[in-house]
């Protein structure tokens, strides 16, 4: 036993590297950054390194993926409670940013990200930018993922848009 009570989850995720080429790592410019990651019964995601770090601008880095994700858990835990509190939501957007620092020596760590969701919503008495902040705040605190990293999550919602008002 860990100690720890309650249900647990467990994901699986294949992630196999394609840009080995003809050198494979025979140099740090010789190989592609280049892979797939692969969950069972889904399209494969094509991953790559930042293109700081010479990867394909055009496919998916982990640490957009990363930023991503918080954003997806906060909004996903945003729509529950708006559903369960009597809210209706009729669109959900995030433009979320990331900040990453790296050290001299190469490694790094993210310093923080940034959500700024916008809903429009039914109007109501709930239909207000308190009690949407409120909401927000509870959504922090459940997400799993805002909860098992080491670095600040700012939620920084965008006033409230109601539906059929101008």
């Amino acid at each position: 036993m860990n100690g720890m009570s309650g249900a647990t989850h467990d994901y699986a995720v294949e992630v196999t590297w394609t840009g080995a080429g003809e050198a494979g790592t025979a140099s740090y410019t010789a190989y592609s950054r280049d892979h797939d990651v692969v969950l069972a019964g889904k399209p494969p995601l094509p991953g790559t390194s930042d293109p700081a770090f010479r990867g394909d601008p055009g496919r998916y880095s982990p640490e957009e993926l990363f930023v991503a994700s918080l954003s997806q858990c906060h909004m996903l835990w945003f729509l529950h409670l708006a559903a369960t509190s009597g809210l209706v939501v009729r669109e959900y957007a995030d433009s979320a940013t990331g900040t990453m620092r790296v050290e001299s020596r190469g490694e790094g760590q993210f310093t923080d990200v940034t959500l700024h969701p916008r809903i429009v919503a039914d109007d109501g008495e709930l239909a207000s930018d308190e009690q949407i902040a409120a909401l927000h705040h509870k959504a922090h605190a459940m997400c799993f993922i805002a909860r098992s990293v080491n670095f600040p999550v700012n939620v920084e919602p965008v006033p409230l848009a109601v539906a059929g008002r101008a």
